[in-house]
């Protein structure tokens, strides 16, 4: 088995102890390369060269911003269903992704567990979302956030440049400070419209489908993306996109709200080993959820974040806005919002929309 082991050697937790374990670990399963990522952006490369090389397996030692690099370099050109698997070693400070897949948060532990899996032949296909903001492209693992989410994930990034070391507690307190400021404002008006999926209890024609569309090949992802890429207003038109444009805006109106959260997986993130479970009903193998609140108010705020971080988390109340397994969000704002992708701030824009892409990535889990 021929394989990449892709190092970040500045994500928070990644060590050369812990690279040369795991190096040693491999040795005897896996002909391995390793390459230490340069910058922002290599990662990206490396995906798309391990995929143009016929490589099995690519390994990543890093957080989830290297993850959502190289997934980016291996799906950019289709389904990457039977290119190269893609396994994850924490690395970085959250590390959502590797343990959304089932994976430690402890980088020895999780070198265990994933060498237990290439013996034993254990690989899934996955889900990805797509963005499309601004004049780029790009896919996303886990979440995607628009207005005080991101905000918060600026405010830590902020922090981090300045040598802070990203904890809960950081998080906790960029939080509150981005709430406090919002005190007396006006929020940005965030609209919402999506292509079936279920939003406020009603089922739409997206839910009812999706099952026969999810045990679909890879390559399905494509045609899927296509038709919901028109009911999502991208431009794209043909009789089977108007068909499902029709069966997923059938009865609904856009919805505001002031904060936009979509998740690809639970969880949205972790409080230290505590999962914040921002769509308690998302998952690899649906479509795409999403949570929102029409007022982003320090009470509301508070009491939706404290749902989420309940045993059985369900986001609920008049001020919440949910969204279940759709194929298709468009986010549209009055003006431009900061937006975030797996932990990583994007800028700000106006318009974001975003398809799911089924079985589009193999993992090792």
């Amino acid at each position: 088995m021929r394989g990449l082991l892709v190092v970040n050697p500045v994500a928070t937790t990644t060590t050369e102890r812990v690279r040369d374990v795991l190096t040693t670990a491999l040795a005897a399963d896996v002909a391995l390369e390793t390459v230490v990522t340069k910058g922002r952006g290599h990662g990206l490369e490396l995906g798309a060269r391990a995929r143009e090389l016929g490589v099995d397996v690519v390994i990543v030692l890093g957080g989830d911003g290297t993850v959502n690099e190289i997934v980016n370099g291996l799906v950019e050109s289709g389904p990457a269903g039977e290119g190269p698997a893609l396994a994850v070693v924490p690395g970085g400070s959250t590390n959502v992704f590797a343990r959304a897949l089932g994976y430690s948060a402890s980088p020895v532990e999780a070198t265990g567990e994933l060498l237990a899996a290439l013996r034993e032949g254990r690989s899934r296909q996955v889900s990805v979302g797509r963005a499309r903001y601004g004049d780029q492209t790009r896919y996303f693992t886990f979440c995607l956030g628009m207005g005080l989410d991101a905000d918060v994930v600026a405010a830590v990034e902020r922090r981090r440049d300045k040598g802070r070391r990203s904890t809960a507690g950081l998080f906790l307190r960029c939080a509150t400070a981005e709430l406090v400021r919002r005190v007396g404002r006006s929020g940005p008006a965030i609209s919402i419209t999506a292509a079936g999926g279920i939003l406020g209890g009603v089922a739409t024609g997206r839910a009812a489908a999706h099952g026969d569309a999810a045990d679909g090949d890879a390559a399905d992802g494509d045609a899927r993306d296509a038709e919901a890429g028109g009911a999502a207003g991208t431009g794209e038109t043909g009789g089977a996109a108007a068909d499902h444009s029709e069966r997923g805006a059938q009865g609904r109106e856009p919805v505001e709200v002031s904060l936009a959260i979509v998740c690809n997986t639970r969880p949205w993130t972790y409080l230290n080993n505590r999962p914040v479970a921002a769509c308690p009903e998302a998952s690899f193998d649906t479509g795409l959820d999403l949570v929102g609140l029409r007022r982003a108010r320090l009470s509301s705020v508070l009491r939706t974040g404290l749902q989420m971080l309940g045993d059985e988390p369900t986001p609920r109340g008049r001020n919440v806005v949910t969204l279940h397994d759709a194929a298709a969000v468009t986010l549209r704002a009055d003006q431009p919002v900061a937006v975030q992708m797996d932990g990583e701030v994007l800028g700000n824009f106006e318009l974001v929309e975003l398809t799911d892409h089924p079985r589009a990535l193999r993992v090792i889990a």
